[in-house]
């Protein structure tokens, strides 16, 4: 008889009922019944566990104590000190394989004044010298951030194992004192590989990477967790090029270097590798976990790269994984970043247990989208559903009015938050809100809440007043941010860029070329455009003027013919203000003519069915003359553009954007 794999109470009463009907003496004599369902009871219904034991005649220590260890192990570990008590009622006398388990399931819940409750009964049942009981206590005060009481453990151990000293060792390591654990590592004299794991791992995810590759270049006996070690060490410290070659140099790896190095990729923006990573990893017969896809996900989110999402989503519904709440958040992340809005929400809408992250990424999704009013009835819904926002929350929601022009409703959002929900607004906030006054013309309101804010402002708080000097064309307050902007942030090209721009707006020539030379002199080098489109799996990248592309000479022929179109059939007409150089106005069409996104258009044109749509990715904001270029192309082509810039999407149909001239 097979118990359900369902933890739901009507299922595990039927299998009762079936056991009772099959086996009705099954109570007294047969463990292998007994056990998985007072496990399953245990987790979810613990009253009905709790009434089957006391029916039980003579429960013994090791039912009670197989139970605990699978609480321990749980969703539910708090259920383990309940179930000791009906120990304690019930007669069984506790062991000392129930105190480790015990202990364990206290430190899992976070459980402090359980586990000094645990640690007295220890006490008083004379088993505090066990060296396993020992060892969970000084992890649980650790867990507990008690370092002291871990150490007065520790300390009063009469037989100092390895066991013990391993625990203290990563207590110090999880609190983040290395230079204790450096020391209690230097003086054990019965190191294991566990002992030398601790201490290069703690010294690698702290950044300290010298020191733990010296340790490693020491260890005895290396296995796969050291090299894992030093592999999420480099990832830690964002230095790509060292965890590929340690990566590389792995004699064996197990499922979590390859999802370590699958996030370094994914996380780095180098997501193209991640993908082609993962076709290496399959190859080799590794199968996925959870943590896998969401990386590949996250990498398909980067890229744009819809198809390749889809055939991940198809391969989680081939493989029969469940989709929990993590994996199903980073699928409508995906969908969202990747323009399919209404797959995302159907994603979102299927999740029967929503937590915060999950509320956040739709809510974030709907922003890029510019379904600001959509995003704050759903942040109403959250609330309304007991769901508590957090500081993440509020930069998502304030972004959206940000993108809609929604000045009333961001103040109110941002009064909102200490005098609501207790979150104390932050710079991210502060900057939302100077973005959104910034945008809609508002630039002295703006400029007084820089003022008035209680921190001084970072770079992308002044950043966005400047975009909003550039949109409103507003020299006066565009020079004085500049200047503070470039003091704060000198190697940031975009802040020179955008100066630079604002003054060949109003054809401050001689200004704009000095911004240019200071960035020169100070060596910093502009950002590339760099547009993507995905066609057939593959994705093909451009910058301004590619011709590097195997399909060059049709792709341009093909930028010809649309444009000849557009101004036969709509009568477009270069916007050469949008070239801000000082050139001859022909030079300045031919500028505007070969922009990574218009070549990416042409591409798609090209290879994609008359019924398809098109979607490119670019990694800066869109300028005006393209924007303008993909509606008229929406319109006389009769297809459906949709494009991610660094702000947002833009839904292109029949002549008109989402955007609707927010961007």
């Amino acid at each position: 008889m097979l118990l359900p794999e369902s933890k739901n109470l009507g299922h595990l009463k039927q299998a009762h009922a079936h056991i009772l009907k099959h086996f009705p003496s099954f109570q007294c004599s047969s463990f292998h019944l007994l056990h998985p369902l007072l496990s399953s009871y245990a987790c979810a219904h613990l009253r009905s566990a709790l009434n089957l034991l006391a029916l039980l005649p003579h429960p013994t220590p090791f039912l009670f104590n197989s139970l605990i260890r699978s609480l321990s192990v749980s969703n539910h570990p708090h259920h383990s000190v309940v179930l000791f008590r009906q120990m304690l009622h019930l007669g069984p006398r506790p062991n000392n394989f129930t105190y480790p388990f015990l202990v364990k399931s206290c430190t899992a819940a976070l459980s402090f004044r359980c586990g000094v409750m645990v640690h007295t009964h220890v006490v008083r049942s004379g088993l505090e010298i066990d060296p396993y009981i020992q060892s969970a206590l000084i992890c649980m005060y650790a867990g507990c951030k008690d370092v002291d009481s871990a150490r007065k453990v520790f300390d009063g151990c009469s037989d100092w194992q390895t066991v013990c000293w391993n625990s203290m060792l990563d207590g110090y390591v999880k609190l983040g004192e290395i230079g204790q654990a450096r020391v209690l590592f230097d003086r054990m004299g019965c190191k294991d590989v566990i002992s030398w794991n601790t201490m290069i791992n703690g010294l690698a995810i702290l950044g300290e990477l010298d020191d733990a590759q010296e340790l490693f270049s020491q260890m005895p006996d290396r296995n796969v967790v050291s090299w894992n070690s030093m592999l999420a060490g480099h990832v830690k410290c964002g230095d790509v090029q060292g965890a590929c070659k340690v990566f590389k140099e792995m004699p064996q790896r197990d499922i979590v270097s390859w999802n370590t190095m699958l996030a370094c990729y994914a996380q780095s923006g180098h997501s193209s590798q991640a993908l082609k990573l993962f076709d290496r990893m399959k190859s080799v017969g590794m199968k996925p976990t959870d943590a896998t896809i969401v990386s590949l996900l996250s990498a398909c989110a980067h890229l744009g790269a819809l198809d390749q999402g889809r055939r991940l989503h198809d391969y989680i519904d081939g493989n029969n994984i469940e989709l929990s709440t993590i994996l199903a958040t980073a699928l409508v992340d995906m969908y969202a970043k990747c323009g399919s809005f209404a797959q995302a929400w159907q994603i979102f809408h299927g999740i029967e247990q929503k937590d915060l992250l999950a509320w956040n990424t739709m809510m974030a999704g709907m922003a890029m989208h510019g379904y600001a009013e959509d995003a704050l009835r759903l942040f109403c819904e959250m609330t309304e559903n007991g769901t508590m926002p957090d500081d993440i929350t509020f930069v998502v929601i304030l972004s959206a009015c940000s993108h809609a022009g929604m000045v009333k409703e961001g103040r109110c959002l941002l009064n909102s938050m200490k005098e609501k929900y207790g979150i104390d607004p932050k710079l991210e906030h502060y900057g939302c809100v100077i973005d959104l006054l910034a945008r809609s013309g508002l630039l002295e309101e703006a400029m007084e809440l820089t003022r008035a804010m209680p921190m001084e402002p970072n770079a992308p708080a002044w950043g966005a007043l400047l975009g909003g000097c550039r949109i409103h064309e507003n020299i006066k307050i565009a020079e004085d941010v500049g200047k503070r902007l470039l003091n704060i942030q000198p190697s940031h090209s975009g802040r020179y860029v955008l100066l630079s721009n604002i003054y060949a707006t109003v054809n401050r020539w001689e200004d704009a070329r000095n911004v240019r030379s200071m960035m020169i002199a100070n060596g910093v080098a502009k950002i590339p455009g760099l547009s993507m489109i995905e066609l057939k799996g593959a994705v093909h990248q451009f910058v301004a003027g590619d011709q590097s592309h195997p399909e060059t000479q049709k792709i341009y022929s093909k930028l010809a013919e649309i444009f000849d179109r557009l101004k036969v059939e709509a009568g477009y007409l270069p916007d050469t203000k949008q070239v801000l150089l000082d050139i001859e106005e022909e030079e300045k069409e031919n500028a505007l003519f070969f922009h990574s996104e218009k070549l990416a258009i042409a591409i798609g044109l090209l290879y994609t069915s008359p019924d398809e749509t098109i979607r490119v990715v670019k990694n800066l904001r869109v300028c005006r003359d393209c924007h303008h270029v993909m509606k008229i192309i929406s319109k006389v082509y009769c297809r459906e553009i949709i494009m991610r810039d660094r702000n947002r999407f833009h839904h292109f149909i029949r002549g008109a954007c989402s955007c609707k001239g927010y961007w």
